[in-house]
């Protein structure tokens, strides 16, 4: 038996009322998949919780029309071709979790000489971005749906990114609950091996425990420096002021950015060669 939906307000005049799906029958016959990656990778604790939330009727067709053209699931599958995906061999940003996509249009529009990469696993924020990228004839967005790792270790080459953003990820705050947060020393290491020499990971939070443990394990990680004086960074201007951040800080909260570049290789060679026994 179909679940029934939910209660709803009353539908505009001529406006289809939307058909059960049938058992087993997919969401979006066009679009993200479910669970892309399946089982066929080891399994690990997950960084991140997939919620589920009302689609809108333009998120659902922005997802129908616009996925088989501008998205890509997580499978794990193959390695991508990354100039091939994008039409163009410009530098790659992958974007880790965009949330609605606000952020990320804006970016992409404000730098379009700059390809981005979007991963998330929520629905409707897939489909806001795609309606945003069409919207504002945003060429250089991409959509993936699925695990960012699984993204970075099996679909992308050594070296391929331009640059990493991780915004507002999620803080996990009960002590029990850290080993979930994605900022770690294993996922640098894996973050490194895809970032060119001179690229930048840039993290913001606005929870300020997640902030300091953040600028510990990088500040600890061989392959990355600060581009700070060893500290956090002012907010750059190219970073968009969201929604979300705006309401945390009339809260109060304070919102910690953090620029790390990647150490070239030689570099890093040189600096571990130093090292003292």
């Amino acid at each position: 038996m179909s679940t029934p939906e939910a209660p709803h307000a009353e539908r505009p005049a001529g406006e289809p009322v939307p058909r059960a799906r049938a058992k087993g029958e997919p969401r979006f016959p066009d679009g993200p998949k479910a669970d892309p990656a399946g089982s066929h990778f080891e399994r690990r604790i997950r960084s991140f919780q997939p919620r589920r939330s009302r689609v809108t009727a333009g998120q659902a067709d922005a997802l129908q029309r616009l996925w088989p053209v501008w998205g890509l699931d997580v499978d794990g599958s193959r390695r991508l071709d990354l100039a091939e995906l994008f039409g163009n061999g410009r530098p790659v940003v992958l974007e880790i979790g965009f949330g609605m996509g606000e952020a990320t249009a804006q970016m992409a529009a404000a730098d379009p000489g700059t390809n981005v990469l979007a991963v998330d696993v929520h629905t409707p924020g897939q489909g806001h971005l795609l309606h945003l990228a069409e919207e504002r004839g945003l060429a250089n967005v991409r959509v993936a749906n699925g695990d960012a790792i699984i993204l970075l270790r099996e679909m992308l080459a050594p070296d391929a990114l331009s640059g990493l953003r991780v915004f507002f990820p999620d803080p996990w705050p009960k002590k029990r609950h850290h080993k979930r947060r994605l900022i770690q020393p294993k996922f640098l290491t894996l973050a490194a091996s895809r970032l060119a020499p001179g690229a930048v990971l840039h993290c913001a939070t606005d929870w300020e425990p997640y902030a300091e443990q953040m600028l510990e394990v990088l500040t600890a990680h061989p392959d990355f420096e600060n581009t700070q004086d060893g500290g956090f960074a002012p907010r750059p201007g190219f970073r968009p002021l969201t929604r979300f951040e705006r309401q945390g800080l009339d809260k109060g909260h304070v919102v910690n950015d953090l620029l790390f570049r990647r150490v070239p290789h030689d570099d890093r060679a040189g600096h571990r060669a130093g090292d003292p026994a």
